[in-house]
């Protein structure tokens, strides 16, 4: 199976598909993902019914990916959105607004690619229904047309999106919101919360227990950071190291401060951690 199809998930289940960082300057903020080792895709405009509403430029990994946005709305700088894949949108509005979300209703989006049209269905809640950011879902509907060989293969070895950190003044409130969101069951995980869907996985903790993991963190409600998994991750954050970021060990991988206009922390992991 090839990586464009290792993005659909299986009926009834959930991918932490991508995050994204809302940027101002799209060819600066790629610039820096370039010299990092990443390939970046070309940009991109995304319309709804042939009107503009952002334009992106993407870091395609062998499962998920990394997506830096100018909304044509501009919002504060930083990482602000997180994105859950699923086999069906509808399925999900339905399940949102049963649930008290208020979700809009499905949108169809796409956008040009090299001359590949890329479509896709998302569902988003209504404003401040998610306070952490702009949580929502996206159905993948011609994944061949963006996980395309060329975009894989990075420098750097980093080859999927492992988990996102979520920070939040009370995590078992978050938590169960974020549950209501999903339809996962949160769990405890030492002093943080943990939600597993199919694919990657999510952990809600203050700031002082995220601290512990990632360095300083934005205070609450945010999001925090995101681990990649890498291959080599001592020789990634090295690379990091040597453009300027801050880099420390943690306790289960290795955290890199990003600078703001991209805002946010990695976590790098190894493959097999």
């Amino acid at each position: 199976m090839d990586a464009a199809e290792l993005q659909r998930p299986p009926p009834g289940e959930l991918f932490l598909d991508h995050v994204s960082h809302f940027v101002r300057d799209l060819d600066a903020a790629a610039g820096l993902l370039e010299q990092l080792g990443f390939v970046v895709a070309p940009v991109s405009v995304q319309e709804v019914a042939g009107s503009r509403v952002g334009a992106n430029r993407c870091v395609m990994l062998e499962q998920g990916y990394i997506e830096i946005l100018t909304p044509t709305l501009q919002p504060d700088p930083g990482l602000r959105l997180a994105c859950f894949g699923t086999p069906d949108a509808e399925g999900e509005r339905r399940r949102l607004a049963d649930h008290g979300f208020e979700p809009q209703p499905v949108v169809d989006l796409q956008r040009e690619l090299d001359s590949n049209t890329v479509r896709f269905k998302v569902v988003r809640p209504a404003s401040g229904k998610m306070p952490e950011g702009r949580i929502q879902y996206v159905q993948h509907l011609t994944p061949q047309h963006i996980w395309r060989k060329e975009y894989l293969g990075h420098a750097n070895g980093v080859v999927d999106l492992r988990a996102l950190f979520v920070v939040a003044d009370d995590p078992p409130q978050a938590a169960a919101r974020w549950a209501r969101f999903t339809g996962l069951l949160p769990r405890p995980d030492g002093d943080m919360a943990a939600l597993e869907p199919r694919r990657g996985h999510v952990r809600i903790g203050t700031a002082d227990a995220l601290g512990k993991l990632l360095g300083d963190v934005a205070p609450a409600p945010a999001l925090a950071g995101y681990a990649l998994g890498c291959r080599h991750p001592e020789d990634f954050a090295a690379r990091c190291s040597r453009a300027g970021l801050a880099v420390e060990n943690a306790t289960v991988g290795i955290s890199v401060a990003l600078p703001p206009e991209l805002g946010g922390i990695w976590l790098l992991r190894g493959e097999s951690v």
